[in-house]
């Protein structure tokens, strides 16, 4: 995604099955196949995240953005005939929900991205694990979802637990700490366009969409920024980034399809251990205690979230 092209075209992290996604029975051994399938989602964006980090420290970020996209491109082109084909033509309807996730994605892109660079990977990622949250709160106030006073209170923890991760004043504190957070309210954009979506749209032509408004949007900052020529490490690096974005998006769609949501979805947060493992090994970054303290707090509020929704699935 790099959180543009990190987080899924369909998002483990929604509250509701994709409308390209067709509800499945479950069969034995269904959730643990479905928790590895997204543990393997979360470790692939992860990758992706290490990989972007360490190539944009000499290379022009919006170079490698526009690298990378093509790249996506055509690893997305190649596996659509596994996502439901590949369908440019986008139907009168769906127009505006495209324009409005293409948004999303490209700002999201951009501001992850920025703050990547500039942020440890643990820190940065630890205020990412709200996303549920914040797209849980959205979806009340813009599609009239209700909210329970528990899940309200799940809220204000997760909120409080990223408070504790930023504290104001604090070291983590500072311009890139907003510059994630409005990250991730982009991203939630991206997620509540995706649900106006119905199964019209495949998987990779979502995916498509985005990959290209990433590139173009890409490529013209560039040539305000300015590039340098590659090495072929470099290139090397960003098609194993792009690989690596791939493999994510594919697992993101199976992780929705195999297994129960309430058991599957709390396996996104693996992506947390992903983010601090490759930011020690990799940049010799470690989060401190406050970091952890807060992001067992999102976490916790996210997992409970994702409980209660399915205890109320089952009263349905």
């Amino acid at each position: 995604m790099s959180q543009a092209m990190r987080t899924p075209i369909l998002s483990p992290i929604r509250r509701v099955r994709p409308a390209s996604v067709r509800p499945l029975v479950h069969q034995p051994g269904d959730n643990l196949r479905g928790a590895t399938i997204m543990t393997l989602c979360m470790v692939a964006f992860g990758l992706n995240d290490t990989v972007m980090k360490f190539v944009a420290q000499d290379m022009p970020l919006y170079q490698a953005i526009t690298l990378r996209g093509l790249f996506v491109m055509a690893f997305i082109a190649a596996v659509a005939p596994w996502l439901g084909g590949l369908r440019l033509r986008i139907p009168a309807g769906a127009r505006g929900p495209m324009a409005w996730r293409m948004i999303g994605e490209i700002a999201s892109t951009a501001l992850f991205l920025n703050a990547l660079q500039n942020m440890a990977m643990g820190d940065l990622s630890a205020i990412m694990q709200a996303l549920p949250l914040v797209v849980m709160v959205a979806a009340a106030l813009f599609f009239g979802e209700s909210l329970g006073w528990r899940r309200i209170g799940a809220v204000i923890a997760g909120f409080l637990g990223v408070l504790l991760i930023l504290r104001p004043g604090g070291e983590v504190f500072g311009p890139w700490a907003v510059v994630a957070v409005a990250a991730m309210a982009m991203v939630a954009l991206r997620d509540l366009a995706t649900r106006k979506f119905d199964g019209d749209i495949s998987s990779a032509t979502i995916a498509f969409y985005a990959a290209t408004g990433v590139t173009i949007a890409g490529l013209a900052v560039s040539l305000w920024q300015g590039w340098t020529m590659p090495s072929v490490s470099q290139i090397l690096l960003l098609l194993l980034g792009s690989a690596f974005l791939t493999v994510g998006y594919v697992t993101a769609v199976a992780s929705m399809r195999v297994g129960e949501i309430s058991y599957v979805a709390p396996f996104r947060y693996t992506s947390l251990l992903v983010a601090i493992a490759m930011g020690l090994v990799v940049f010799g970054e470690w989060p401190d205690l406050w970091t952890w303290a807060g992001s067992a707090m999102v976490i916790a509020a996210g997992t409970y979230t994702i409980w209660r929704e399915a205890q109320i699935g089952k009263v349905r």
